[in-house]
């Protein structure tokens, strides 16, 4: 059998469900071939291989590439200061009321060069990518006006052009009201129906829209709106939801088969049916619950019981989440959410995923595009257990060793 890679000596956590922790293959085989997985299984019932490298795995694990599925990593400047503000007891909703929050980072990210967008958004990611992660989405939502909005989705379009990365982008325009709308919320959901979201899909510029439905977000029927007009371009949903108080948002999203609902740390036990009839994702956030000290957990324990598909991401942005760090994410899952470490990894490679749409990444299966990972570990759970211990040996991104 022809393979272009074939690493052997390794167990393989291939993140199937099944009766086996993290659907491990002990002493497996794995061979690429044309971007793809072209077989993996157990050493026992290995086919022949010709192959152009081998690779021996020194009896470590090979998992799926890491997916961040909800960023922000494409802005401009440092809230820094407003960090300082909170520890002084300072609120997150009263710095956005007081001209602060998303509209502090609007203001930088409207003023900077494309080249300065790129070189910011370069070095988060390159974070990112030496923990592993091979799949990312970047949101847009610092802009608010047409324009930058635009520079903004097509950065991230050229990041996906010049980086060996699986980029996935997503329009969020409907993330906070900017000033030139002030107090005139209505006003702006018009203005993304009407000239940004026809403008987006018309570049082809997103593969998703997402919208901020809170209290000092936008309200239900004005995410409802967003929804109708993007479903009619053709474009998949997603909402931060249900994060500081209960809306209902999760619902919505749900409900027009959106393809995640994230933060939800107030959503109900009674509205997890809706996410599980509609295969909407519930996609967790625990670095904005840490680092905003939120009190209000997740209801982990009922979505586990549904069977629900958990994701867990960095949700990396300049105001609630400044951290560029999978594997931490993975930690405070556990630690704060109360995840298991095979819980947290199903987070960062088959239910992010299906968060982002990507049917042939997350699982380490025949046919899957051949984007995984090479770790010396005694077991997986080391990449939760651990903080900053840990990196991959060896990185393929659709077949190519990066």
């Amino acid at each position: 059998m022809q393979a272009e890679w074939l690493i052997h000596n390794v167990n393989i956590a291939t993140m199937q469900q099944g009766i086996k922790p993290y659907g491990s293959i002990v002493d497996g085989v794995l061979a690429i071939a044309n971007g793809k997985i072209a077989w993996v299984g157990a050493r026992s019932g290995a086919p022949a291989f010709d192959a152009n490298h081998t690779i021996d795995g020194n009896g470590g694990w090979l998992t799926p590439g890491l997916i961040d599925c909800h960023t922000h990593l494409i802005y401009a400047g440092s809230r820094a200061t407003e960090f300082e503000q909170r520890q002084k007891g300072v609120s997150y909703a009263e710095i956005a009321a007081n001209g602060g929050g998303i509209n502090n980072t609007v203001m930088a990210t409207r003023n900077a060069s494309i080249s300065g967008l790129m070189e910011g958004a370069q070095q988060r990611l390159a974070c990112l990518q030496q923990e592993g992660v091979t799949s990312v989405e970047i949101k847009s939502g610092y802009g608010l006006d047409l324009e930058t909005e635009l520079r903004m989705l097509r950065v991230a379009r050229a990041l996906s052009e010049q980086l060996p990365i699986t980029i996935k982008t997503t329009y969020l325009g409907a993330h906070a009201v900017p000033p030139e709308f002030k107090n005139r919320a209505e006003g702006y959901i018009n203005f993304i129906c009407n000239k940004v979201l026809p403008a987006v899909a018309d570049e082809q510029l997103a593969d998703a829209v997402d919208l901020f439905c809170e209290g000092i977000g936008f309200t239900i029927e004005q995410c409802s709106k967003v929804i109708d007009c993007a479903r009619q371009l053709g474009l998949p949903v997603k909402g931060h939801v249900e994060q500081f108080s209960y809306m209902g948002g999760a619902k919505m999203i749900a409900s027009a088969d959106g393809l995640s609902a994230d933060h939800l740390e107030y959503l109900p036990a009674n509205d997890i049916a809706t996410l599980k009839q509609h295969n909407t994702v519930a996609v967790l956030l625990p670095a904005a619950f840490y680092y905003l000290r939120e009190k209000q957990l997740p209801p982990i324990q009922a979505m586990r019981k549904a069977q629900l598909p958990m994701a867990v991401a960095t949700d990396c942005n300049p105001g609630s989440a400044p951290m560029a760090s999978l594997l931490t994410a993975m930690n405070l899952s556990c630690v704060l959410f109360g995840l298991t470490p095979e819980e947290t990894l199903c987070g960062v490679t088959v239910n992010a995923a299906q968060a982002l749409g990507l049917k042939k990444k997350g699982l380490l299966a025949t046919g899957f595009d051949a984007d995984l990972l090479l770790w010396q570990l005694d077991t997986p759970a080391e990449l939760s257990y651990a903080i900053n211990m840990h990196r991959p040996k060896k990185i393929w991104i659709n077949g190519q060793h990066v």
